[in-house]
């Protein structure tokens, strides 16, 4: 997919590796660890845009521009497709696959497509003897740094994580922990093209029956956690974890800025007050779950 894609230009480049705190290097393993670190950091999971009517595609080069030069992030396809675009300028071989998140049902045909996966392509190594890297910052609360795509149990703090091949070796499966906020992603090896992904996208951001619709999250992973905000709710996992809702708008967008890096800053005074009264109306419906009365009681 990437291979057909134009490269970022200079500046947009430059202001993406600004961003991450990057200095331009040559492929190596460290330097896509360091890459891969920084996306998930500084680079948050966020469906914020979709509570405040903007209405985003998918087009990575697109998606590179908000983050490089709006502050902004995004779900799997802006986040996976703009950090599979730099790492694809910056010289690395880059291949994009169909991927499914699921619950505990397991992996259906459903959930097909509602995820881009990232593999890379890197010299065999001690670390690493197949040379290819699981690539994923798109999940929100799973990964905070690249994975040899190898099978078998994987430990990044505070996770565990176990990754499953099948037997013709044309699929994996990435088991979460408990703690996380999914169960588990599948993929095919097969390369994909953008629009493997458009059908779901327009499901995902449009769909009344859409978790991502109904409900404005970001996520930011770190070395030992993941900052969570889900409606109002401000919850951590991992070192220092805790859980408050934060019911003052202020101290919401202030959060927003100071946890997860989302300034906001484009945003009109009508989509600020859209987004805050998404999150508050979802924020009402969990208190009514919680007490155990139906959502629209």
């Amino acid at each position: 997919m990437f291979a057909r894609l134009p490269r970022l230009d200079a500046g947009v480049r430059q202001a993406y590796l600004d961003r991450l705190g990057v200095a331009p290097e040559a492929p190596s393993e460290n330097a896509l660890r360091l890459l891969v670190r920084r996306h998930a950091e500084r680079v948050p999971y966020e469906t914020l845009w979709i509570q405040a009517g903007e209405g985003w595609g998918i087009d990575p080069v697109e998606s590179a521009e908000r983050i490089a030069r709006h502050g902004r992030g995004g779900y799997c396809y802006h986040l996976n497709g703009a950090l599979g675009l730099l790492l694809t300028t910056l010289g690395y071989t880059v291949h994009a696959h169909v991927g499914g998140v699921h619950g505990p049902e397991g992996p259906s045909p459903s959930s097909r497509g509602n995820h881009l996966v990232l593999t890379v392509e890197l010299a065999p190594s001690e670390a690493n003897p197949s040379g290819v890297w699981y690539v994923d910052t798109g999940l929100g609360d799973a990964l905070h740094d690249p994975l040899p795509l190898v099978a078998g149990p994987h430990r990044q703090a505070p996770f565990d994580l176990t990754l499953e091949c099948s037997p013709e070796g044309t699929a994996w499966h990435l088991v979460h922990d408990p703690r996380g906020g999914f169960r588990g992603m599948a993929w095919d090896t097969a390369e994909a093209a953008l629009d493997d992904f458009e059908q779901q996208h327009q499901r995902l951001s449009t769909s009344p029956e859409s978790g991502f619709v109904q409900v404005p999250m970001a996520e930011r992973r770190d070395a030992t956690g993941v900052d969570v905000v889900r409606g109002l709710v401000l919850s951590r996992i991992g070192d220092g974890a805790r859980s408050e809702p934060v019911t003052d708008r202020g101290a919401w967008f202030d959060a927003l800025g100071r946890l997860f890096g989302l300034r906001l800053d484009g945003l009109q005074p009508k989509a600020r007050d859209r987004l805050w009264a998404s999150a508050v109306a979802a924020h009402h419906r969990w208190l009514e779950e919680q007490q155990g009365h139906p959502a629209h009681a």
